[in-house]
């Protein structure tokens, strides 16, 4: 049985998808504590195809339609790793070193059950983003990035794997909660090195006002309190129409607002205590803070 499961999810970035499959199959070739299993989302540009004729070393599964990042839970059903590290098709371990130190936090660290990794552009240098420290050394993290992180498969199959209602973004944001919740630590080692080439391809302006308002939203109210849910929820209605101003988004704006307070949501209402381990993502949804008036 493997010790780790690589999971990579692949949608319409046919070239993204074969360098990612070189620096993998470079990774993994000498290696039988790891497998890899490539998710395809129903691609038309060849991407499924290619990725058939690669297994004999890696496992290929087809969406019958674009699901999202829930396509991935297809992926993670089928690993039989004891950890699962989650990819992008546009994103790799840095070498097997970023590999071994993964497996060695979660051997080791056993209040911990998720590893945050350090995602770096293709010249090195770390990719800010509020999930994970400023400080680029080892530590406790709020939460984590997406395209390079690893979780323990049996802890990740616990919280549901992601959310399939998301369909992009803030699906990090609710795992987190919920591993905070069954009481797990999130570790960010920046020895977990992964490289995200932040491919263009399919990043539109649609998308990026759509999923953060609608998701955000429902994550505050199925988990903040009042008053600070009311105050978030005005603060991220107030920022996506300002980018929907941007991008002259506004139908899509008006419909992520729309399906944010008419999805029926289960209230799940964290403890203070709990509430003050997610103060970062609660000043990322704070006009205030964001302005620059309060830090």
């Amino acid at each position: 049985m493997p010790k780790l499961s690589i999971v990579f999810l692949n949608y319409n970035r046919l070239a993204e998808t074969r360098k990612t499959v070189r620096h993998l199959q470079m990774l993994v070739q000498s290696r039988k504590d790891i497998e890899v299993i490539a998710v395809d989302n129903a691609s038309s540009d060849g991407t499924a195809e290619y990725l058939q004729t690669l297994t004999d070393w890696l496992t290929a599964v087809n969406s019958a339609c674009n699901a999202g990042i829930a396509g991935l839970n297809a992926g993670f059903r089928r690993a039989r790793g004891e950890y699962i590290m989650v990819l992008d098709d546009d994103s790799h371990p840095y070498d097997n070193a970023a590999l071994d130190c993964l497996i060695e936090c979660l051997d080791t660290r056993r209040e911990v059950g998720v590893v945050a990794c350090r995602i770096e552009d293709a010249a090195g240098r770390p990719v800010r983003t509020w999930h994970l420290p400023e400080a680029d050394v080892p530590g406790t993290s709020t939460a984590f990035v997406g395209c390079g992180f690893g979780i323990r498969r049996t802890l990740f199959e616990s919280v549901g794997w992601y959310p399939e209602r998301f369909f992009l973004y803030q699906n990090e944001v609710e795992v987190a909660i919920r591993v905070r919740q069954k009481g797990w630590e999130i570790f960010y080692e920046p020895r977990c090195r992964v490289v995200h080439r932040e491919s263009p391809a399919g990043r539109t302006n649609r998308r990026r006002v759509f999923f953060p308002t609608r998701n955000t939203i429902w994550i505050i109210r199925r988990y903040f309190p009042f008053p600070e849910a009311a105050y978030m929820t005005g603060s991220r209605l107030c920022m996506g129409l300002i980018r929907a101003f941007q991008s002259g988004e506004f139908l899509y704006y008006a419909k992520a607002v729309k399906e944010a307070f008419t999805e029926p949501i289960e209230r799940d209402i964290l403890p203070r205590s709990l509430c003050r381990r997610f103060s970062v993502f609660q000043k990322q949804n704070s006009v205030l803070h964001q302005s620059g008036m309060l830090k």
